[in-house]
Order: structure tokens, then C-alpha cells, then sequence
């Protein structure tokens, strides 16, 4: 007796395409209604578009990013990829869905994008497990839009410098539409959240709104190692103090390592015993060492929800899209708002001309001062600057310290004023720093001149 075959040959997911699946898109973008965008063209080639041509970059894998991709996957698109840094670990359970336990210490971005492309066929994720420093401008031109669900406000400035730099400018300076990549951000703490869109070179970006981020957390040094109160104070004095002084692991601590977290919170629980203070546990020196603040699942899913449909409004142009910040609280019942963030004039990022640093004496200000200011200024916010200008018809180096020979050799430079390094009035510096791919262009404003002219 002959026999055939019974096994069911595997689906192809582009069948799907045509099938029922989609047909509450079908209903958006193949038929006129009340809200549409005036140039709205009702087509079956909306929908083409968006599942075969439009190509997707998602930035983080975390608590918002897996809520993105099963969004934007369930959504209809096709061709995604994500970037994530991160591996799993054991608190991201409770919320980052798309892993399970046996996923820990794996990368987030590539258990994320296998989650997906098994449960949902019709969607191919791609994973890239990097930094997002670690890809240049070709990269980032291949997609049509970038949408961001991070926890790093260095990150966030970043992307947007990156973005920022891929636009083309005609030789009437006007931005050629081709060069935009439309940019959605989410961001959430605790309960509350944000969404935002971003046209490059056209709206408001990051930098322009960087006083709207929630400002960073510092101790004194002398209430942490003499009067600690609080169980943040322990953690701060064991990370501050202590892992320099015994230097475990002989490196620098890593709040991505859990032997490093491990021992802060060991040293952590000490010292709050000592002084009976309660309330150091390992998910709190996670938080006070990465400075990250608890999320919260639902609130989550909302503002991921939100971006999605922007990346959609996007991608078939259907509706307009926001206007273009929103803000989401439910600590208290639910109350959302939505209002148009303004450009600023002196935007370090997109005002595309060089930005004053007012010094009001240069022979008294020394280097360390102006480096001090670009990182405490709400302005400015840099986290590493390292610092050149022309002096003399040569370009010199001031200060590096991410190079260890070069930081040696400049070293002397940070006890030397302004006036000594040779740095004139109205001074043009160029500043490179962490928070930004591109070199920025500042000027140096001496107020003193002021006082003498009066």
C-alpha cells in the first residue's frame, strides 16, 4: 500500500497578506472618512506600503521596546529591526513580555526579534545586540522612520544628532524632504509618560527640549560618607567611595555586570545596618547606579501604543499626526494632554549656527571651570567634553579625557585660565562629547568686556 504524505506544508507568511487578517486596515486606508488628511488617496497600495516597502528601525528591546514590536509587528509592518545593548535579566520579567527565564543573560534585542518572528509570521524582525554609537550615517539612511522606547537621555541626544546630520540642505538652504527620517519618542517614569514626534530640521528636537527630562539625582558627598539618611545615601557611598578604594573586580564598576551590582549591594546593606537604615535592596542599587526609575507595565503599553500609531500615521500618511508632544499621567485617575513644543533659537542640535558660552572673566576662569559649566548648565548637559580650538594658526587639543595618553599630556592644561591658554574673546571651540555624534561649534563670550566698556 502506497502512502502519502500528511504533513501540512509550512505557511507562507506573504499569504497572509491578502487574507481577513488585515482587513480593519483595510477599512483605514482603502476608503475616505471624517478625519482624514485632505490629501488622503484611498488606495490598496496604502497598505502595500506599509507591509512590503516601509522598513522600520526600533531603538531599545526594554519595557517600552517589546511593547513596540508586538505593536508595530500586529500592525501590519513587515521588514523591522531593532537595537539593543542590553542582556536579560531576571527583574525584566514582570513586564518585558516577550522573555521568558530560561532568556536571561541573553541579548534582549535577539530574543525580542525571535519572540516575534515565531508568534507573528507575517513580521520579520531583524536584531542588532550594540551599542547605537556603533553604526554610521549609511545605517541609519536606510529607514524610512526610527522610533525610540529608551531609558538613556545621552541615547535619546545622540539619535537625534545622528538624525540631525543626515539631512541635506539645497543651495537655497532649504532641507531637501527626501533626507527626513520622521523620529518618534516614548519615555516613561513610573506612572507617568510621554509621547513625541520629530521632523528633523522642522520641529522641536530633543536638545531643544532637553529641560522637559527629569533632572538627575545628586548627594552631597559629605552627607553620604559622614551622615547617610537615607538608603540611596549607602548605595552612593559604596559606589562612590568604597569600589575606588577596594577596587574588587579591578575595573570600573559596571552597572550592567550583576557581580559588580552584587557587591554594591553587599557593601550596600553593611553600611545601612550600621547606621539602621532600611530599604537597600538589589533592584534599588540597580536603579541608583544605572539611574534607572521603576517602570510600570500598563503605563508602558500606553505610551508604546501611542508611538505606534504615529509610526503608522506616518507610514500611510492617513491622519495627521501629533502635534506634537504628549503627556500621560495615571497616578491619579488618567489625565493626558497633547501640545506643540517650540524650536529654540539656541539649540546646541538644530539652530545650525555656533552657540555663546558666557565667561565673565577669562583670567580667573580656568579650563576645569568651562568644562565644569558645560556639564552642570541645563544648556549644555555633557557628560565628557573634550575640547580643541585653533590657537596661534594651529589647531590644539585643551583637554581629552577619553584617550588616556592624550588626557596625560592635557592634563595641565584644566589649572591654566582662558586667558593663558590663549582663548580670546569671541573664540570659536569645537566640543565633541558623548551626548552627540557631530562635533558642536561654540563660541566663547566674555562679559568682563562689558564691564570694562561701561
Amino acid at each position: 500500500m502506497s502512502t502519502k504524505s500528511t504533513s501540512t506544508p509550512s505557511p507562507n507568511p506573504l499569504a497572509a497578506l491578502s487574507g481577513k487578517r488585515w482587513n480593519s486596515l483595510r477599512n483605514i486606508l482603502e476608503r475616505n472618512g471624517p478625519f482624514y488628511k485632505s490629501d488622503f488617496v484611498p488606495s490598496k497600495d496604502n497598505l502595500e506600503f506599509l507591509q512590503t516597502i516601509s522598513k522600520i528601525l526600533v531603538i531599545g528591546a526594554g519595557g517600552l521596546g517589546c511593547e513596540l514590536l508586538k505593536d508595530l509587528a500586529l500592525m501590519g509592518f513587515r521588514d523591522i529591526h531593532v537595537i539593543d545593548m542590553d542582556t536579560i535579566e531576571l527583574s525584566n520579567l514582570n513586564r518585558q513580555f516577550l522573555f521568558r527565564r530560561k532568556d536571561i543573560g541573553l541579548s534582549k534585542a535577539e530574543c525580542a526579534a525571535k519572540f516575534i518572528n515565531e508568534r507573528i509570521p507575517t513580521s520579520h524582525v531583524t536584531p542588532y545586540f550594540s551599542k547605537i554609537q556603533d553604526f554610521d550615517e549609511d545605517f541609519y539612511r536606510q529607514f524610512h522612520i526610527i522610533v525610540c522606547g529608551l531609558d538613556s537621555i545621552v541615547a535619546r541626544r545622540w539619535i537625534n544628532g545622528m538624525l540631525l546630520s543626515l539631512l541635506v540642505y539645497s543651495d537655497d538652504g532649504n532641507i531637501e524632504p527626501y533626507s527626513i527620517i520622521p523620529f518618534v519618542d516614548g519615555g516613561t517614569e513610573g506612572f507617568k509618560g510621554n509621547a513625541r514626534v520629530i521632523l528633523p530640521g522642522y520641529t522641536a528636537c530633543i536638545e531643544c527640549t532637553l529641560d522637559l527630562f527629569p533632572p538627575q539625582v545628586n548627594y552631597p558627598l559629605c552627607t553620604i560618607a559622614n551622615t547617610p539618611r537615607l538608603p540611596e545615601h549607602c548605595i552612593e557611598y559604596v559606589k562612590i567611595i568604597q569600589w575606588d578604594k577596594e577596587n574588587p573586580y579591578g575595573t570600573a564598576l559596571d552597572g550592567d555586570d550583576p557581580a559588580h551590582i552584587t557587591w554594591v549591594y553587599e557593601r550596600a546593606l553593611e553600611r545601612a545596618n550600621q547606621y539602621n537604615i532600611v530599604g537597600v535592596t538589589y533592584r534599588l542599587v540597580q536603579g541608583v547606579i544605572k539611574h534607572i526609575i521603576p517602570a510600570v507595565a500598563s503605563t508602558n503599553a500606553i505610551i508604546a501604543a501611542a508611538c505606534a500609531t504615529e509610526v503608522f500615521k506616518f507610514a500611510t500618511s492617513c491622519y495627521d499626526n501629533m502635534c506634537n508632544y504628549m503627556n500621560f499621567n495615571d497616578l491619579d485617575g488618567i489625565y493626558t494632554y497633547t501640545y506643540e513644543a517650540e524650536k529654540s533659537e539656541n539649540c546646541l542640535a538644530c539652530s545650525n549656527v555656533p552657540q555663546k558660552v558666557c565667561i565673565d572673566d577669562p583670567n580667573t576662569t580656568t579650563l576645569e571651570d568651562l568644562i565644569k559649566l558645560l556639564c552642570e548648565s541645563p544648556r549644555f548637559q555633557m557628560k565628557n567634553p573634550a575640547i580643541t580650538a585653533v590657537i596661534a594658526g594651529k589647531i590644539k587639543t585643551l583637554y581629552m579625557s577619553t584617550i588616556k595618553s592624550i588626557e596625560e599630556h592635557t592634563r595641565s592644561n584644566l589649572t591654566m585660565s582662558l586667558g593663558e591658554l590663549g582663548l580670546q574673546d569671541a573664540h570659536m571651540l569645537q566640543v565633541s562629547d558623548q551626548t552627540s555624534p557631530n562635533t558642536i561649534s561654540l563660541c566663547l563670550k566674555y562679559n568682563i568686556n562689558e564691564v570694562d566698556m561701561a
